[in-house]
């Protein structure tokens, strides 16, 4: 397989002055890629903020010679988003990858958590991802070509003590790419999601420090590279660490139809372990495809 490029091609890497973000925009600066190196400077928790991790950035992307931008853009500040992303196409006339990394955490439990920690951490990660697409979105139609990479996390997808915020917003983003996908796709215009697992200041105090040297953030940089070339598929989750790279996807059981006079909790109760066999689970790639299994199943039973 030929080298995956870039040359000629815009990305936006947001949160990219440090950890995953910084490895991220350099890999793509290295391949070709004007990189636009957003960071809101702010600490884990968001507070605060500089433009010097940017800055910082961009300035060893052009000492290897190649070409960057940095921009201080808050991703959950609408005004600001669609700020930077003028300045791009001012700059460079196109914008073909957008990769959603920023992020903080307020991690507490649910019981501890004040409105205002979840608050933050959803603006972040789940409004800030959509600030940024939605910014982007009418660009890439306009070109037919684009690619998008959301963060998701584990978190997200199977849960984890202490981050109900982060989690939701990493479900949420989930969600996102899975109608943008369907939104996207007669442009040309892919849209995935990276599950990393790496030692970055986000996970620094909740994985223990034998494992951190093993999860370097450059370890799950190819999987976000490939993600935002040409030759990305859509609608995927991929997660990424420690050399480690595999997909998780969401699979439906096919169930079992109940007549009309047994549609009742106790009915449900004594089938419950039909409706979880997932021997022969499929995974739908719309709402409407299970809204279509249960009425065909509706169906079936009428005529029959």
């Amino acid at each position: 397989m030929s080298d995956i490029r870039f040359d000629d091609q815009v990305v936006i890497v947001t949160g990219a002055g440090n950890g995953l973000g910084k490895a991220h925009a350099l890999e793509f600066a290295r391949r070709g890629a004007k990189v636009v190196v957003n960071d809101f400077g702010g600490a884990r928790d968001g507070t605060g903020g500089s433009s010097e991790a940017a800055q910082a950035v961009v300035a060893e992307i052009e000492a290897a010679g190649g070409t960057g931008m940095a921009n201080g853009a808050n991703v959950a500040d609408r005004d600001q988003v669609n700020a930077m992303v003028q300045q791009v196409v001012d700059a460079y006339g196109r914008i073909d990858v957008l990769v959603n990394n920023a992020g903080i955490l307020r991690d507490r439990s649910f019981g501890k958590m004040s409105g205002e920690e979840w608050d933050a951490v959803i603006a972040v990660h789940l409004t800030g991802s959509a600030n940024c697409s939605l910014a982007v979105w009418n660009q890439m139609k306009e070109q037919n070509y684009g690619r998008i990479v959301m963060t998701t996390s584990t978190s997200g997808i199977y849960g984890n003590f202490g981050q109900a915020n982060y989690g939701a917003a990493k479900t949420g983003v989930w969600g996102l790419m899975n109608t943008l996908h369907i939104e996207g796709a007669k442009n040309n215009i892919h849209v995935n999601c990276i599950s990393p697992t790496a030692a970055t200041r986000m996970t620094e105090d909740v994985i223990p420090p034998a494992a951190l040297e093993l999860l370097d953030p450059k370890w799950v940089t190819p999987a976000v590279v490939f993600l935002g070339s040409k030759e990305a598929p859509s609608r995927n989750i991929l997660l990424a660490g420690a050399g480690g790279y595999t997909v998780a996807k969401l699979m439906e059981a096919e169930g079992v139809f109940l007549p009309e006079e047994q549609r009742t909790a106790e009915a449900i109760a004594e089938n419950w372990s039909a409706m979880t066999d997932m021997d022969g689970a499929v995974e739908h790639l719309q709402g409407n495809d299970h809204v279509m299994k249960m009425v065909q199943k509706a169906m079936a039973a009428s005529a029959s």
